[in-house]
């Protein structure tokens, strides 16, 4: 019965999930009670138990177990207690010592060279879960957050795109007639959620950072659940771009925050984040395929039903299915690690995640003067000057732009087609029913780019391979004048083009990792600036009037692919080029043998550390 009472047991008045306050000073700063602090000697003879080398020769890197490694660890705590300062010493710590001399041009294309030692990603295997080094205790942390977090966001983005995508299979389903929607009305609508969810995102960069998501995140599902269903009461238009502009701003920090707590309970270095984020995009492809087959059984089975069209029961019931989401999240969302608010884990799981950040280089909020620290000039100075704003913003705008399925050019299309009699192939929730097929395969291309991602350790590589499809099937609809077997192949490429998108997202949590301000604004920046250009781009390519050809959007969609993924090997150079400099931070000493020897490479690391630990026993 304790899994039941213990987590009841944790809500204030047995209702509200409060902050875990585990382990913490009284500026509210985590304090690992098992930091073990140590000032080893050091001596001028080193034997084989504590210097030993190993060579690799498929890499030309070596391996050095030794006490420079163990040092450089050991000065993490600068204020160590009497009890830790006696303690045991800690395990000994593998530094890895890469020459660069012979180093293979191929190298270039393996983006975690630099971000992980060899023996970590020897350690790495595609068909497991769990990485090798992971122990049963934090195995069983990551299964915990798995389902608290991965499960529930899969099923937050299933409700987002059901209540986003329903607009489509509503206009298709009498809502056009229902209306009087003429000309451009239909996309113009869209276009109007792009604007409120486009400007509700400035304020909720902050929002995002400094509020519990476990709180934030539900209500705005509530709100947009309840202006869901009050979209069956449009009698016109205006109505109808009203509410939907503000669904677009209440469903505005959900994607973004999402992928922020990605980026806060999962590693990295292990490839844990882009196979989440993954599992936690299926729910948009989910979404989609659901509101097709739902939309058609109720085309088929509620039209009139209670004086309401069968348009107008599509939002009612979609809404209601998101309110019980919502409801859900307030108890599943787990905030971060150094804000936990979860009543199902533990004191010791929460101090278990905050030790696996620290070792992912996570930076953590401050506890106090949140707003302070986040608007430090400095900080802004430090943002904008980095290549991460500008590299970063205009690669997902590229990513923002590399689909055709947001414009419905695949619905309309359907409903153009004839029998041999010239009748219409597909009526009534027949047509519903097929807007599902496109979805439902990009659920195949979703699964295949993240495995892709983080089980071979390839980033780039799932990025390039999605797009390839992705610019061949676009390429044959600009053509247009095709067999309708290639049209039809030429559809079922059309989720491979944001198959990609997690491990965009995933990617930029990995690169930003260092600062958790910049990760925020970056995060945030970056999708605002490629939704609003999907915004006005809509209107120039996608007209309502042009369907279901579409030549401009099919062309510019192609394009956009192609321009993504040269840009891609953009991001992997400069990406590359900051993980050597950072390389030490990560386990890995540089050296060129040509220039410097080993041994004095190894006096320097050991002379670095007596100069830290000399500095910490002054503090």
């Amino acid at each position: 019965m304790s899994f039941f009472t213990e987590p009841i047991s944790r809500l204030k008045w047995g209702i509200f999930p409060t902050r875990r306050i585990v382990d913490e000073d009284e500026h509210g700063n985590f304090i690992d009670p098992d930091t073990i602090v140590v000032n080893p000697s050091f001596s001028d003879n080193t034997d084989s138990d504590t210097n030993s080398d190993t060579v690799s020769s498929t890499t030309g890197s070596k391996k050095l177990e030794s006490k420079e490694a163990t040092q450089l660890i050991s000065t993490n705590n600068p204020n160590p207690s009497p009890a830790t300062a006696t303690a045991p010493a800690p395990p000994v710590v593998v530094l890895e010592y890469r020459d660069e001399k012979n180093r293979p041009w191929w190298k270039f294309f393996d983006e975690y060279e630099y971000r992980v030692t060899s023996n970590v990603k020897s350690k790495r295997k595609w068909y497991k879960w769990f990485h090798e080094d992971d122990t049963p205790e934090e195995r069983r942390v990551i299964m915990k957050i798995d389902i608290l977090l991965t499960f529930y966001s899969l099923a937050a983005y299933f409700v987002k795109y059901l209540d986003q995508s329903n607009l489509t299979n509503a206009y298709i389903g009498g809502m056009q007639e229902g209306l009087n929607m003429k000309g451009n009305d239909f996309v113009n609508t869209g276009v109007m959620f792009s604007v409120g969810n486009i400007i509700f995102q400035i304020p909720f960069m902050y929002i995002v950072y400094a509020l519990p998501l476990n709180y934030v995140l539900p209500a705005l599902d509530l709100g947009w659940s309840i202006l869901t269903i009050c979209l069956y009461k449009s009698g016109n238009v205006h109505g109808l771009k009203t509410l939907r502009f503000f669904i677009g701003a209440f469903e505005a920090p959900s994607y973004l925050a999402y992928h922020a707590l990605f980026a806060s309970w999962f590693k990295g270095s292990t490839g844990e984040i882009a196979r989440r984020a993954g599992f936690y995009y299926l729910g948009q492809y989910l979404g989609v395929l659901t509101s097709g087959l739902l939309s058609g059984a109720i085309v088929r089975h509620l039209d009139g039903v209670n004086g309401h069209a069968a348009w107008q029961w599509i939002f009612i019931i979609d809404g209601i299915i998101s309110i019980v989401i919502g409801i859900i999240g307030f108890y599943m969302i787990p905030g971060t690690p150094q804000d936990c608010y979860s009543i199902f884990l533990t004191d010791e799981e929460i101090r278990i995640a905050r030790r696996r950040m620290k070792s992912d280089q996570k930076d953590a909020k401050p506890r106090e003067n949140v707003v302070k620290y986040f608007f430090n000039k400095n900080i802004w100075k430090k943002i904008f000057s980095s290549w991460h704003f500008y590299v970063l913003s205009l690669w997902n705008i590229f990513c923002w732009n590399n689909s055709n399925a947001s414009s419905g050019a695949y619905a309309l299309w359907l409903r153009t087609l004839k029998d041999n009699t010239g009748n219409l192939r597909f009526k009534g929730g027949k047509l519903q029913d097929y807007t599902a097929l496109t979805p439902g395969l990009g659920l195949i291309w979703l699964i295949l780019a993240s495995g892709f991602a983080d089980l071979l350790g390839s980033r780039w590589g799932a990025i390039l391979f999605t797009q390839v499809f992705n610019i061949l099937g676009n390429v044959l609809l600009a053509v247009w004048y095709i067999p309708e077997k290639a049209k039809w192949f030429a559809w079922c490429m059309q989720y491979f083009g944001w198959a990609m998108a997690p491990v965009l997202y995933s990617w930029q949590g990995d690169i930003c990792r260092r600062d958790i301000r910049e990760r925020q604004v970056v995060l945030v920046s970056m999708n605002i600036l490629a939704q609003q250009s999907t915004a006005w781009i809509a209107v120039l390519v996608w007209k309502t009037v042009e369907a279901p050809r579409f030549l401009k959007g099919y062309t510019f969609t192609a394009c956009s692919a192609f321009a993504l993924s040269v840009w891609t090997m953009v991001v992997l150079w400069l990406y590359k080029r900051e993980e050597r400099a950072n390389a030490k931070a990560n386990g890995i000493i540089l050296y060129d043998s040509s220039k410097e020897d080993l041994e004095q490479v190894q006096l320097q690391v050991q002379a670095e550390a007596n100069i830290i630990d000399s500095k910490s026993e002054k503090l």
